[in-house]
């Protein structure tokens, strides 16, 4: 089974409150290790946690080598002040200080950095992300400090205009990446980057009730055309699932980005199914017809490209 490239040990996969209270005195050892042993009993033996500000992810890593677990963090991710990104690390005003938490990442043997440029999908303004992201030149100083000082950066990234801003800047990893247009693509394919979709946080909500289903599935339709052109210009896609946000479990979330992959490319040779726009079961991935599900490549092809994409990841993401 392939690795799980984004997850969030300190969540739970149903209520971020709950899971913060939790953990909020101390870390729960007996928490974490159900969730190692929900990994290893599926067959996954590398992570790369997304960080938090609670030190669970730092604990997790300790305990990780008695699942035989390969566990990558960066302790902590980084967000300017005011922006999104507070549940998962801390913030800075000024470039000082910002550089301030990439050391204090060092010292703290982070393996990695983790950034927020911008916010999440709005799934109450279908289309639109919840912020104005940072930036071009806020993107590049940010990954440039964190190069400097050795590291690797995985960018929490949506909206084209800054996906295009930080791969231009070498970033090494592009999470969510929703909203991308063919430009951005391109750069991309170009790039040295990595893409880490979380596709499945879009999928796993449709049928739950929380948000409107026929805004999901037109939303799983526009992602799902990016993420299967993205495999068609040959971008290193990995398999992360955002394991622990609302409806992605922890261990089966990337099995489920998994299906979904080979759903988009066409390699599983079915269509990928759930409930339409009127909650129907059983309907093609798009009921209006308009999703391309014609084989890209074969399942072997399919998993060699995954492969490459999470030894790179393997790789790079471990600050030596």
């Amino acid at each position: 089974m392939f690795g799980e490239c984004h997850a969030h040990l300190f969540m739970n996969g149903y209520n971020y409150r709950e899971a913060v209270e939790l953990h909020k005195n101390g870390v729960q050892e007996d928490d974490l290790r159900e969730k190692l042993r929900q990994y290893r009993d599926h067959g996954i033996s590398f992570v790369r946690d997304g960080g938090d500000a609670l030190g669970v992810s730092q604990y997790a890593r300790a305990l990780a080598p008695e699942y035989g677990i390969m566990y990558r963090t960066p302790l902590f991710a980084i967000h300017k002040n005011g922006h999104y990104g507070r549940i998962v690390g801390y913030g800075f005003d000024t470039w000082k200080e910002y550089h301030t938490l990439v050391k204090k990442a060092a010292e703290q043997d982070a393996d990695f950095i983790k950034v927020m440029f911008s916010g999440i999908m709005d799934f109450s303004r279908e289309g639109t992300v919840t912020e104005e992201s940072l930036t071009a030149e806020e993107i590049r100083e940010m990954i440039h400090i964190a190069h400097e000082e050795g590291f690797a950066v995985m960018a929490h990234v949506n909206g084209a205009e800054a996906v295009r801003h930080a791969v231009e800047a070498g970033v090494d990893s592009v999470e969510h990446g929703n909203f991308m247009d063919e430009d951005c693509l391109q750069a991309l394919a170009e790039s040295r980057a990595v893409w880490v979709p979380t596709y499945v946080t879009i999928i796993n909500m449709i049928g739950n009730g929380r948000f409107d289903d026929a805004s999901l599935c037109r939303l799983a339709v526009r992602q799902g055309e990016k993420i299967r052109r993205g495999f068609a210009l040959g971008i290193k896609i990995a398999a992360g699932s955002d394991a622990g946000a609302f409806c992605v479990p922890h261990a089966t979330g990337v099995i489920d980005e998994y299906h979904m992959f080979q759903r988009l490319t066409g390699a599983s040779g079915e269509a990928s199914a759930f409930p339409d726009a009127e909650g129907t079961p059983g309907l093609v991935f798009d009921p209006a017809g308009r999703m391309d599900t014609t084989a890209l490549m074969t399942k072997a092809e399919l998993d060699a490209r995954l492969e490459d994409a999470e030894a790179e990841i393997r790789q790079r993401f471990c600050r030596t």
